[in-house]
């Protein structure tokens, strides 16, 4: 596919520093223009996180794209697939990233260094937004991290090379609420080449709080510096109910009404998927927390050990915090844990890595033992999406017994019993088929693979009697906001013909 046969036309938003809005943003605008009557499609060449979705690809199988870029396609009201994230990078260790193109895992571009890549993967970046601006209208494009880093500039991938490709009208987005944010935008348009400073159209400020009359004059005296207007001063909005990229949430986790349920997840270094609890912030009465002591852990209903894209040294790491003890006494006193994915691997008697899949010295590593189960690592990764259903449960999520659920799963760990359960009784029982979950003869232990499940409105209702906003709703609230704080004619001016 070439550039010539492209007819959609870009909007992209970028930032001056990571954590700026970005993407929330980027997802904003994929529904306001899906919802005038336009075909929309999300893209982010190059995406770094280890919050992932399962989702098509060309040749019909599953593959990888950043989760951002998938509930941009759901805003978008596009089928997600591959091409909206052809580069993710989920980092296993400080200095090592497992790279996933086009929804595969690539050992030979991993095993490369950060420069060493561009050459290598930007033919099939700019293959991926051609062919998804030849079959869309528009195309929301998000950037990464700041577009004026001038070490990366000249192996940029992701953002003013993307920008001039699809000769895109930008808008750059600043975090007002860290302070500095004129200097954030004027220094970042200033480093920019007079050609890609030429495609910023547009200067947002957001996370605004207090009287946006105390802006004057700056705004217009950034104009002055720069031609860019800000066409948009954004207050601060904690509750808009879209997942969290990066990160956790805790400094704004409430509970909604008296407290009923607390529910501590264990956020260890490598942490992924987190995302998929958003729905937990949004059910009545539900307290979440994210635990990094023993002490986050007190008086908690439930501990959760979720993914990891780093299964043995997150596993390291819990047991130096002393939250391994933790977990243990708290299990020990019939309270109720969960693993999922990395988690439940945790929760078994060993881990056993001979191939080198982790980031760590091949080899055996002991488990929490709460569930009776061994976990060998496989260099062939199961990407997929699985529909199943719960088998009697006991204890705290007999709830979920005869319970259909829906969610994806992204693993390279093979999970079944110990080979010593037979001769020491039964102490550990599949609860989903295919060994995607096992519950402990006292049942208050459930570890599964399945990701989502919390985003199944049939789990949420069996384990908690309720629901949480619909993404659907979530996505038409962020169209709405957007709608009533950009300057008129703003948006449609960005895809207007010139």
């Amino acid at each position: 596919m070439t550039a010539s046969l492209a007819k959609a036309k870009c909007v992209m938003v970028l930032g001056t520093t990571s954590g700026a809005g970005k993407s929330w943003l980027t997802t904003a605008l994929c529904r306001w223009y899906a919802r005038q009557g336009l075909k929309v499609a999300p893209f982010k060449a190059q995406n770094m996180s280890n919050n992932a979705r399962v989702v098509a690809t060309p040749a019909g199988g599953y593959g990888e794209i950043g989760s951002a870029q998938y509930f941009q396609a759901l805003a978008a009201r596009a089928v997600p697939d591959v091409r909206m994230n052809p580069l993710l990078l989920k980092p296993e260790a400080d200095t090592r990233s497992q790279v996933v193109l086009l929804g595969e895992v690539s050992p030979a571009l991993t095993a490369l260094p950060w420069r060493g890549r561009s050459a290598r993967v930007w033919p099939q970046i700019a293959a991926a937004l051609d062919g998804l601006r030849a079959e869309n209208d528009v195309v929301v494009i998000e950037g990464a991290g700041s577009p004026a880093e001038m070490n990366l500039h000249a192996s940029d991938v992701v953002n003013m090379r993307v920008a001039g490709h699809a000769n895109a009208r930008c808008l750059l987005v600043t975090d007002i609420d860290r302070g500095g944010a004129f200097a954030h935008l004027y220094g970042t348009w200033a480093l920019l080449p007079s050609d890609e400073q030429t495609l910023i159209r547009g200067f947002v400020l957001n996370k605004f709080r207090g009287d946006a009359a105390l802006l004057e004059p700056g705004p217009q005296m950034l104009e002055n510096l720069t031609g860019v207007p800000t066409v948009a001063t954004l207050p601060m909005w904690w509750q808009h109910g879209l997942p969290e990229e990066d990160g956790v949430f805790d400094d704004r986790t409430r509970a909604a009404g008296a407290v009923s349920k607390t529910i501590a997840v264990i956020a260890y270094p490598r942490i992924s998927n987190l995302d998929e609890f958003q729905p937990l912030k949004n059910v009545p009465g539900v307290r979440l927390v994210w635990a990094r002591t023993p002490a986050d852990c007190a008086g908690a209903d439930w501990i959760v050990l979720p993914g990891s894209k780093a299964t043995r040294a997150d596993l390291d790491w819990l047991r130096t915090q002393g939250l391994d003890r933790a977990v243990l006494a708290h299990s020990a006193q019939g309270g109720a844990v969960l693993g999922i994915c990395g988690g439940l691997q945790m929760l078994g008697e060993a881990l056993i890595d001979t191939h080198g899949i982790e980031p760590m010295e091949p080899g055996k590593a002991p488990g929490l033992g709460l569930l009776r189960l061994v976990t060998a690592f496989d260099p062939v990764k199961t990407v997929r999406h699985t529909r199943t259903r719960f088998s009697g449960l006991a204890g705290p999520w007999a709830a979920l017994s005869g319970a259909e659920a829906a969610g994806y799963e992204i693993h390279h760990g093979q999970t079944d019993q110990h080979a010593v359960t037979d001769t020491q009784g039964d102490m550990v029982r599949a609860v989903l088929p295919d060994g995607l979950g096992w519950q402990n003869e006292a049942g208050n232990v459930l570890g599964v693979y399945l990701h989502g499940l919390f985003e199944d409105p049939r789990v949420l209702h069996a384990l908690f009697g309720a629901s949480a906003p619909t993404l659907n709703s979530v996505f038409d609230g962020l169209a709405d906001f957007i709608e009533k704080h950009v300057e008129l004619g703003v948006l449609d001016a960005l895809i207007r013909k010139n």
